[in-house]
């Protein structure tokens, strides 16, 4: 059972990702093939894990020795998939690093509130510096590259990114500067947040990798406990006996 609950809590993080619409993973999902690959493979792994959750009971339940070492070799291959998957994710995090600051500097020069296509990952970015309280990846000055900020000579700004009050209650589009007509500006002009995302992504990994890690910690732990006594019980049957494998 406990088996069968882990695999429903792996299979639903994977659905989550791919359904989210509001939040980072909605920018990372929809723009990098990477993410949406992993998501499927979550969703593989929890759906297995269910699976060999139901077997492994089956198993110990009858006493049928093919079960518990099916279950003992599922495990083992996820548990080794997922450490090789770890270990792929912290030496390639540069990598990994450089492709989240691509996909999000290209939906920074592409935004436009007015393209419908785009509507969901655009949003679902404006919702990231919104609760982040933060303004482009490394810092305000990246929307300086946005093509219609660029045509306004910088006299508009992000309004996920201001800090006054009075644009609160946007959090959407482009918001105009109080200037002059026919006035230029610069980002530093503008009445936004001075962080960047990229900071404060990092600080919230920082701020949750104890919970990450005990999470990760804790289903290796649960994988390893099931192989231990899969492999136990499975000893402990002297003999098959078929007879114990319930008729369809």
């Amino acid at each position: 059972l406990l088996f069968q609950i882990l695999g429903a809590v792996i299979l639903g993080f994977g659905i989550w990702i791919l359904a989210d619409k509001t939040s980072f993973i909605a920018v990372l999902q929809m723009s990098s093939p990477s993410l949406k690959t992993g998501a499927y493979i979550l969703i593989g792994v929890g759906a297995l894990t269910m699976l060999m959750g139901f077997l492994g009971c089956l198993g110990a339940v009858n006493e049928i020795r093919c079960l518990l070492g099916l279950y003992f070799t599922c495990l083992m291959v996820i548990l080794i998939t997922q450490v090789a998957a770890g270990l792929v994710i912290y030496f390639q995090k540069e990598m990994l690093k450089e492709e989240l600051s691509h996909i999000v500097e290209n939906l920074i020069e592409t935004y436009d509130p007015l393209n419908d296509d785009e509507r969901n990952l655009q949003d679902a970015w404006d919702y990231v510096q919104t609760q982040i309280a933060c303004c482009g990846w490394t810092g305000a000055k990246d929307w300086e590259n946005n093509e219609i900020l660029i045509n306004r000579s910088m006299t508009a700004y992000p309004c996920s990114c201001s800090n006054s009050s009075k644009d609160f209650q946007v959090e959407n589009g482009f918001c105009n500067l109080d200037v002059p007509v026919n006035s230029t500006a610069t980002y530093a002009d503008w009445p936004v947040h001075e962080q960047g995302c990229m900071d404060g992504v990092e600080k919230w990994l920082k701020d949750n990798l104890g919970v990450i890690l005990g999470v990760c910690t804790g289903v290796a732990v649960i994988e390893l406990l099931g192989m231990i006594l899969s492999i136990s019980l499975c000893k402990n049957i002297h003999s098959e006996d078929y007879t114990k494998v319930p008729k369809s």
